[in-house]
């Protein structure tokens, strides 16, 4: 178990170690400027091979008890106790213990830190109470230090980061190359060779982070001139999974922040478990399956709020699918393939489910896709089958007058864009893609989002990211959802991707009680009333971008401060959304047109929720004030 204990940023203002809930620290704040590096637990085995703990590693378990998060982890049979706690001045306490829970035999125990980037691989590092306690400058070509001692201290030119142990321990510092990269690791020896059932060990670190807070002030330019890809604004997924929560957090998302697209489930193993079983027939006689009701309604409800509607499938009945269906990976392998005997029949199946909801509820569905079906949650295509699929299905809609296109992609992340090549380069598929889309669990940089504006912008066709959020594991850790770290994580990823990708929406996964922007009300077992935190205010400040805008350039001379602009110069209306992930500075604003006057200042903040200032413009400047760690929308009146 990772015990973390974390003072409030609000009563210490002058540093707070951010850590992710695998147990991960990824830097101190201090002033509101993150000095970054990441810790990890890595454990080398006999053949050579180390394991490390990370995202989407391990199975552990987030908890937030007032000042204090536990997290559960382990590797293999060795479980991990840590608890970080913020002390004063960028200063941090790291208490880990070691527990074996069967005989293990390794290499060894490291605790590790690595700093990204080149600054400190080009400064000096000094060993605390070792052979050589003299400040020495790093060779960057070939870093290999060891020593023993109860402490190392690294100088880089604008910070620098103090690691003392609570007794002397080996020390290993590396030059870490591994994918490309230029890292520098620092490994603290924690347990070599052997441990026994039962056995525990306990050590404790303090980390101190100091520098220089960068307070220069952040100069923006926008370019009018240019206009990309509209974007129609905040989007929410709506699949229905738990009829005691759902209701109230989808009553509250509806209520408080306008929704522009929609994607629910279509419920296919309920729908249609039987292929020689008419479901229409079925639904017309009153035995419709309760899920499906309930899925047709709330399609019913959105499309009513005049909400376009993507329709996706998870499970499918065992006659669409070769195999046995399987609800859990087999052998690492994920979902079941279609079973390509019966095409016709699962055709006629998901349009009969269309035209029975258009029939019944007057509902037309937009899109319809496969959910994640590059991975298999739940059917599984390979990017030829899904091209086939797209043209098969789509020209079947067709000859029963649906006007539902197909949805290419809906892949489980960005990383896979090639899945949607086949069907991207075949004519014949084109008439029946109405839009592309992915997910945006992973695949973060530039390049790799690049690759789904180029697909977008090739095939003219509206892009989506159909499931928007940064960890696909955090349901089992939803203390994670309060946090203020994840909170400016999600809408730092959004602005960059309204930036880069100039989607049309971007839909939240999810606007119910799964993966809830909300807290409380019995969710997640928090019986406190219903309440909106941190990220559904970033949800509904990232609602409120006027509708009809369209992408246009915007440039920060400062790279934690991430940017996006969208604008209508027929309507002289402009929003730019802003995430400062540093300290209070001031900002300028140019390339602003002629005839705009003022703009409304939105922020979101641990502190704030939304507060609004309203600011004019001078000469075709705007000067405003960018609060530390925050998100910040500019709107033109």
């Amino acid at each position: 178990m990772v015990l973390l204990t974390c003072l409030s940023l609000t009563k210490d203002a002058c540093g707070q170690a951010e850590v992710e809930p695998w147990g991960n620290i990824t830097g101190i704040r201090k002033h509101g400027q993150l000095f970054e590096f990441e810790s990890s637990i890595k454990v080398l085995h006999n053949n050579g091979q180390f394991t490390s703990t990370g995202k989407e590693r391990q199975r552990p378990h987030f908890k937030r008890n007032g000042d204090e998060q536990e997290v559960t982890t382990s590797i293999d049979s060795l479980f991990f106790d840590e608890t970080v706690k913020n002390i004063s001045g960028g200063k941090i306490k790291v208490d880990l213990k070691l527990t074996a829970h069967a005989d293990a035999s390794f290499k060894g125990v490291f605790f590790c830190i690595t700093f990204h980037g080149a600054d400190y691989l080009n400064g000096h590092l000094r060993f605390i109470d070792g052979k050589n306690n003299s400040l020495n400058q790093l060779n960057p070509a070939g870093v290999n230090y060891e020593d023993t001692g109860k402490g190392i201290e690294f100088v880089a030119a604008t910070q620098q980061l103090k690691i003392t142990f609570d007794e002397a321990a080996p020390i290993m510092v590396r030059k870490d190359t591994a994918h490309g990269k230029t890292d520098l690791l620092l490994m603290v020896t924690v347990k070599t060779d052997n441990i026994k059932k039962g056995e525990m060990i306990e050590k404790s670190y303090t980390i101190k982070a100091s520098g220089d807070i960068d307070k220069s002030p952040v100069n923006l330019t926008i370019n009018t001139r240019q206009k990309g890809r509209e974007f129609d604004g905040l989007g929410g997924n709506f699949r229905l999974q738990n009829p005691k929560n759902d209701p109230q957090v989808i009553d509250y998302c509806l209520q408080n922040m306008r929704v522009a697209w929609s994607r629910v489930e279509l419920p296919w193993r309920s729908w249609q478990s039987n292929k020689d079983v008419d479901p229409t027939a079925t639904a017309d006689s009153g035995k419709l399956n309760p899920a499906v009701t309930k899925a047709m309604q709330m399609a019913h409800r959105l499309d009513s709020m005049g909400i376009p509607i993507i329709l996706s499938a998870w499970f499918p009945p065992d006659w669409a699918v070769a195999g046995k269906v399987n609800f859990q990976p087999v052998n690492g392998v994920w979902g079941n393939p279609l079973n390509k005997d019966n095409m016709d029949a699962i055709y006629k199946s998901i349009a009969d489910y269309i035209i029975y909801l258009k029939n019944k509820y007057g509902t037309e569905i937009k899109l319809f896709s496969f959910n994640e079906s590059d991975l298999g949650i739940n059917i599984r295509l390979t990017a030829q089958d899904h091209d086939d699929f797209i043209k098969g299905c789509g020209a079947y809609f067709a000859t029963r007058g649906l006007k539902t296109k197909m949805l290419l992609g809906d892949n489980s992340d960005a990383t896979t864009y090639k899945f949607i090549y086949p069907a991207m380069n075949d004519a014949e598929a084109k008439p029946f893609i109405g839009a592309i889309s992915f997910h945006s669990w992973r695949g973060f940089d530039k390049e790799t989002l690049q690759h789904w504006a180029d697909a977008a912008t090739r095939l003219n066709l509206p892009l989506l990211v159909g499931e928007g959020s940064i960890d696909a594991a955090a349901y089992s850790y939803p203390d994670i959802f309060q946090e203020q770290t994840y909170a400016l994580q999600e809408i730092n990823l959004y602005t960059r991707l309204l930036a880069i990708c100039q989607p049309l929406s971007i839909l939240q996964w999810q606007l119910t009680s799964d993966y809830s922007p909300l807290i409380g009300g019995g969710i997640f077992g928090n019986n406190e009333p219903l309440h909106p935190g941190q990220r559904f205010w970033n949800l509904k400040q990232l609602s409120i971008t006027p509708k009809g805008l369209f992408a246009m350039p915007v440039t920060s001379d400062r790279a934690n401060v991430s940017c996006a602009a969208l604008g209508d110069n027929g309507r002289r209306v402009y929003a730019i959304h802003l995430v400062n992930n540093g300290t209070t500075r001031s900002a300028t604003l140019t390339g602003l047109p002629a005839g705009v006057k003022q703009f409304a200042i939105y922020t979101t903040s641990k502190e704030v929720n939304m507060k609004q200032k309203v600011v004019k413009v001078d000469e075709g400047v705007l000067k405003f004030k960018l609060p530390g760690v925050s998100y910040i929308t500019l709107i033109s009146q």
